[in-house]
């Protein structure tokens, strides 16, 4: 049997024999002497065959090529000097073949092992995943996910939670993404959903008095896909009682600097800092804003509001309006090709235009500047602005006007973009915890209101009582933990009164019956003596994701769907036989041009 992975094979090993199992990287053969680059999952090591020695074996070993799975068994020594490897932590020394089996033939690989990523097509790579997964860099992310799940676990286990499953076939839910849903055979003509997040059924367990929770567990949405989600995806799931926001916000601050401390060796500031929403989406245009960038947008619609511009006084104006600047330092030198990348780029989140002046001599007022706006503002206007921005010699500033949610997707997009295309992106860790977020946000398609987070966060005590009269002015008690601008986890209290609970619902224009048919499971258990509890989840791909810098959580997941969500490893989805869909009492139904659809 084994003695060593190949990766683990040491200097301290010399002179003893050595079990090896592998797969051949590379055979090369120097002056009749054959060396082979043997790997597993946790490395290489440099097995030395000479006819000399091991004649018997040799004839063998000619024969070998890449991807061969070979059984070594030899002495360990030093490697002849000036012929070391530094770069390998089993550069030292080398495996003298004494014997070697070959365990399977492998025919020659879609693609090379040693290439990266985007050297490869995405498709090919998932459609051959199992070779995908055996060069490095992938090997070592899915053992840095393995062991980010470890430190995880062992925090939580360290803080009295306890480890508990949820259920995977559950009902659909009414708010949110689409659900997978699942026919029943046993029940015709209804059907399961898998979970969104096992969000319910953790609650449930508080009122169990199970007081602490977490879970490691798949959730499902059937939603549009981006490069940081997933049909399937995992969450860390946590759930606790007796607690209060700071209690789980400094729980999850421990967890998260151990996790960086004890997997990345990296030591992040203690505590971390906390913004509001509304801070946080007025400087930055975004509710997870990237604190490595220190561009920020600065509100000047009461400058503006009486300018002969109407794109400027419109939305200035406008209470959903909104007009702001973002000031670009050294941004002067951008031309006008790039000026014009950035207005193609901001309309894809809805803005029509992207005025700018260049900054010239800010001391010189309008004579200092370059801007085909400038004929529209005062001189009051263009000194204010300046003043506000802070504006300096060689610098440009950006504008968006337009409704509040265009101008804060546009110009929070523009400053992410902004920071990266001119270098602008400190080194490093920046976490944060984004707080006070609205409970609830309107739907002008709809025209109704849907939860901000989901329906079972609890308002701030104070707004209670102003569920009913002014819900756009609720705030909850939610929070968001950030990291380097992406959202890393999300939680809040939980409404543990059932008449509250059934407000909100109310809000959300779910009525007693529609209540009572979702969610009855859970308003009864409310009345039968709920805790205060709260909790938070956190999306572990999009983790691994940043700690392992990968820039697809597709990259941290072994076997991801493609952003149109199938599998070409598998090919799923795909069609069922006639027979298994009557069992189930399915039909379907054919559109013109051949396809099915439920």
């Amino acid at each position: 049997m084994r003695s060593h992975y190949c990766g683990e094979v040491r200097a301290s090993d010399i002179d003893s024999t050595v079990q090896l199992y592998g797969w051949v990287h590379r055979r090369r053969d120097h002056g009749g002497i054959i060396f082979v680059d043997l790997r597993d999952r946790e490395g290489f090591v440099q097995v030395v065959f000479d006819p000399d020695e091991t004649p018997a074996v040799f004839a063998d070993v000619e024969g070998l090529r890449s991807e061969y799975v070979i059984e070594v068994s030899g002495r360990v020594r030093r490697r002849p000097e000036g012929t070391e490897n530094p770069d390998l932590p089993t550069g030292e020394v080398e495996v003298v073949g004494e014997s070697m089996t070959i365990l399977n033939r492998a025919e020659t690989p879609p693609f090379m092992l040693d290439v990266e990523d985007d050297e490869v097509g995405e498709e090919l790579r998932l459609r051959h995943r199992y070779v995908d997964l055996r060069r490095r860099g992938m090997a070592e992310r899915m053992k840095l996910r393995s062991r980010i799940t470890r430190v995880l676990r062992d925090y939580l286990d360290d803080h009295g939670f306890l480890d508990v499953e949820t259920p995977m076939l559950t009902r659909a839910t009414p708010e949110g993404a689409r659900d997978y849903l699942v026919p029943s055979r046993t029940h015709r003509n209804q059907f399961f959903a898998l979970p969104q997040s096992p969000q319910l059924f953790k609650q449930l367990l508080m009122v169990a008095g199970m007081d602490r929770y977490y879970q490691i567990t798949r959730c499902f949405r059937d939603e549009d896909l981006r490069a940081d989600r997933q049909p399937e995806f995992t969450q860390l799931d946590i759930e606790a009682s007796f607690v209060d926001e700071d209690t789980i916000m400094d729980l999850m601050e421990g967890m998260v600097r151990r996790l960086f401390g004890e997997v990345l060796e990296t030591a992040l500031p203690e505590p971390f800092p906390r913004m509001t929403y509304a801070e946080a989406v007025r400087r930055y245009g975004s509710d997870r804003p990237d604190l490595r960038i220190d561009l920020e947008l600065v509100d000047v619609a009461d400058l503006v509001a009486d300018a002969d511009f109407k794109v400027f006084s419109g939305p200035a104006t406008d209470p959903h309006g909104r007009v702001a600047a973002l000031r670009v330092p050294g941004g002067g030198s951008l031309t006008r090709k790039a000026i014009d990348d950035y207005t193609d780029f901001v309309g894809i989140y809805g803005a029509r235009g992207l005025a700018y002046i260049k900054v010239n001599d800010p001391a010189a007022g309008r004579e200092g500047l370059q801007s085909p706006i400038l004929k529209f503002l005062s001189d009051a206007a263009v000194d204010g602005i300046l003043q506000r921005t802070a504006a300096e010699a060689g610098d440009l500033v950006f504008f968006g006007a337009d409704k509040h949610h265009v101008v804060n997707e546009a110009l929070g997009a523009l400053r992410v973009r902004l920071g990266h295309d001119l270098d602008r992106v400190e080194e490093g860790w920046r976490p944060l915890w984004v707080v006070d977020f609205p409970m609830f946000e309107w739907n002008d398609e709809d025209n109704r209101w849907y939860a901000l987070h989901h329906p079972f966060t609890a308002p701030r005590d104070e707004d209670v009582e102003r569920l009913e009269s002014a819900p756009g002015e609720c705030l909850s008690r939610a929070y968001d933990l950030v990291l380097n601008g992406t959202e890393v986890g999300g939680g809040s209290l939980r409404i543990h009164h059932e008449p509250t609970q059934r407000r909100v619902l109310e809000a959300l224009g779910i009525g007693a019956e529609e209540a009572e048919d979702k969610f009855g499971f859970l308003l009864d258990a409310l009345r039968y003596g709920a805790p205060p509890h709260g909790g938070i989840a956190f999306g572990l791909d999009r983790l691994v994701m940043l700690m392992a810098g990968a820039h697809s959580i597709r990259e941290v997941m072994a076997f991801p769907k493609t952003q149109s969500a199938n599998c070409p490893l598998t090919r799923a989805p795909s069609e069922v036989g006639e027979a298994q869909l009557r069992e189930l009492g399915i039909r379907l139904r054919r559109p013109s041009g051949g396809s099915s659809e439920g």
